[in-house]
């Protein structure tokens, strides 16, 4: 028997002391039960597992990056465009994935399998420009790298 994610998201709950400090795991959860996005479904279901309003969820899933409020593709590439990559050449970086995807930032491809992100910050500042891709950090990313990774992607 398989648990709902109202029953996952009242395990989790429990784990923490107050209702507000499980909002994040748990959207995090939803988000992976619902196809990758938080759709107002899965915002409504935080929020009633949580004894929270929609709209408080909502404001919090809109303010992270990793967390998405819009459907995303079969495969999620992020660009960092912070200070540091941005002065190791994340702009070019970006227009290079504009150029092989045939998208621009904040895109997905025709066929859904890419959704091309600028996001603030990957946590990298020392191996610029750090691109994520499906949650995995490719470091020193420069824009002759951009055709591969690509590649790698339809395969």
């Amino acid at each position: 028997m398989s648990l709902t994610l109202y029953d996952e998201v009242q395990a989790m709950r429990e784990i923490y002391p107050e209702p507000l400090s499980a909002v994040l795991p748990a959207l995090r959860l939803a988000q992976e039960r619902h196809g990758g996005w938080l759709s107002e479904e899965a915002l409504r279901e935080v929020a009633e597992a949580l004894e929270l309003t929609p709209a408080y969820c909502d404001s919090i899933a809109s303010f992270y990056d990793m967390l998405h409020t819009e459907p995303v593709g079969r495969h999620l590439v992020e660009v960092c465009t912070n200070i540091s990559c941005a002065l190791s050449g994340a702009q070019g970086v970006v227009e290079a994935f504009e150029r092989e995807l045939g998208i621009a930032i904040g895109e997905t491809t025709a066929d859904g399998g890419v959704t091309l992100r600028a996001v603030e910050c990957l946590g990298g500042c020392g191996w610029a420009t750090v691109v994520a891709v499906d949650n995995r950090h490719k470091l020193h990313v420069r824009p002759h790298d951009v055709a591969g990774i690509v590649g790698e992607l339809a395969e």
